[in-house]
């Protein structure tokens, strides 16, 4: 793990990182214990009130720079080990996840010396030494995520990075010591939920940044009631993906599966609950499967695959025994004829139609490759159908009509609604959620608010 500017040997118990595609192991990890994360904190703390604070901000922007810098010069090997840790296609990793963190360290270098002009208060501050928890979907770019604003605003950071996918927040921490970051800036201890639990509830952190479930989410929440630290929650979702009659039905059909199929289904924006206009259904539901047959599901690192690994034998459980209540509560599911490999947590793209708003598949976030299909006759059945959730992270839109678009977005309880597209990022661009998909946000000049306060007060 990365301590204090240097890769030393955990006190916790090793874990072994298993590639779920094959169920083979991978590499040996040495983990932390709540004393390696008193020391974290502290060198965090250290670095904070030294060499960081006192760095103009144009320097430490630089820093970011060449971060992003060797990001992309390690982009091939980042995508290679993001794919056999986690489980998702090369080209995902290739083409979107290693990209899109770099762009983040990019983006967030710019602002480190323009904070003043950002219009988050005249004189915004950072708040101190940051903790992070990050999930297993997407490790690398919940890394940089979290870490780059981070750093933009001034503050330190100790991340701990998901426990079935460690590899890939190790070698931003080689990247991290390559670009000559302070001792303690950044500190990277990987470990089960002890160790999260041991960081947001630790007293010398200023700041808590967590992305997962919304069960832990809470937890978090009710931990740090009372303390004074800011707090900012990206939790889980269950989007809508609303289909009108005049929309592009074969655009909808690629967006529909971009939607649900990316990453396996592990988004937690992932659009699981199609709304189809009823008198286009049929049609719809036609292609749909038509275009799933198509897709190939198997060796993530084949770069004609799809559909790659589901991340562990839990949530490949989870998937199964959720998918399970839908037979039993009257949805009628369609699965995809590719086979399945002999080995590695895999599950077919599956698809649910005849679906009502009491069953579980349409409420609870499965969180893998499977999609409700509901229908609706109006826009304002689909609002109410779409916003009957506990959720509010995601939505789409497809029509031809611009005013229904906007009506819609006005309508709709989520906190970012794509409109004839889907699973969209952009760092310059905010991200987050209402409701049970938490509160704050991530990118744009409302993420750097949520790691600065100003003399007005705190602005996370």
């Amino acid at each position: 793990m990365y301590l204090d500017g240097d890769f030393v040997d955990g006190q916790g118990d090793d874990l072994t990182s298993v590639n779920p595609a094959t169920e083979e192991p991978l590499a040996t990890v040495s983990t932390a214990s709540a004393a390696d994360v008193d020391r974290a904190v502290t060198a965090a703390r250290r670095a904070y009130e030294g060499p960081w604070s006192a760095m103009p901000a144009a320097e430490r922007g630089k820093y970011l720079f060449r971060i992003a810098r060797g990001i992309a010069e390690r982009a091939r090997e980042l995508a290679v080990v993001e794919t056999l840790d986690n489980g998702k296609p090369i080209k995902e990793s290739r083409d979107v996840d290693v990209p899109t963190a770099s762009a983040h360290f990019f983006y967030h270098a710019g602002w480190a010396d323009k904070l003043a002009h950002a219009g988050l208060g005249p004189a915004p501050r950072p708040l101190g030494v940051v903790g992070q928890v990050i999930p297993w979907n997407f490790p690398l770019l919940m890394a940089a995520w979290k870490i780059a604003p981070a750093l933009a605003a001034g503050n330190t950071v100790v991340l701990k990075p998901a426990e079935t996918t460690p590899l890939t927040a190790l070698v931003l921490a080689e990247i991290l010591a390559d670009a000559g970051l302070p001792d303690g800036v950044v500190n990277i201890l990987p470990g089960a939920g002890d160790v999260g639990q041991a960081l947001v509830r630790h007293p010398g952190i200023d700041k808590v940044a967590f992305t997962g479930s919304t069960e832990v989410g809470r937890q978090i929440q009710s931990a740090l009631a009372g303390t004074g630290r800011a707090l900012t929650l990206e939790l889980g979702g269950k989007a809508a993906n609303i289909v009108f009659d005049d929309a592009p039905l074969d655009q909808a059909v690629e967006g529909i599966v971009n939607g649900i199929f990316f990453n396996q289904g592990h988004v937690c924006c992932a659009g699981s609950r199609l709304l189809v206009q009823e008198s286009v259904a049929d049609e719809v539901l036609d292609k749909l499967r038509l275009r799933i047959s198509t897709l190939r599901l198997g060796d993530p690192m084949d770069k004609n695959t799809d559909v790659g690994a589901v991340n562990s034998a839990e949530q490949l459980q989870r998937i199964t025994e959720l998918s399970a209540t839908g037979d039993l509560e009257g949805a009628q599911r369609w699965t995809s004829p590719c086979p399945l490999p002999d080995r590695g947590y895999f599950f077919p793209p599956t698809v649910f139609s005849g679906v009502t708003q009491s069953m579980r598949i349409a409420r609870d976030e499965i969180f893998g490759p499977v999609l409700s299909v509901l229908t609706f006759r109006t826009p304002d059945e689909a609002v109410a159908k779409a916003n009957n959730t506990p959720y509010g992270l995601s939505a789409g839109v497809w029509t031809e009509k611009g005013s229904r678009i906007l009506g819609m977005a006005s309508a709709l309880r989520a906190g970012v609604v794509w409109a004839n597209t889907f699973n969209r990022f952009d760092p310059t661009a905010a991200f987050g959620g209402y409701r049970e998909s938490g509160f704050g946000r991530e990118g744009g000049r409302a993420g750097l608010a949520a790691y600065l306060r100003s003399d007005e007060g705190a602005q996370a």
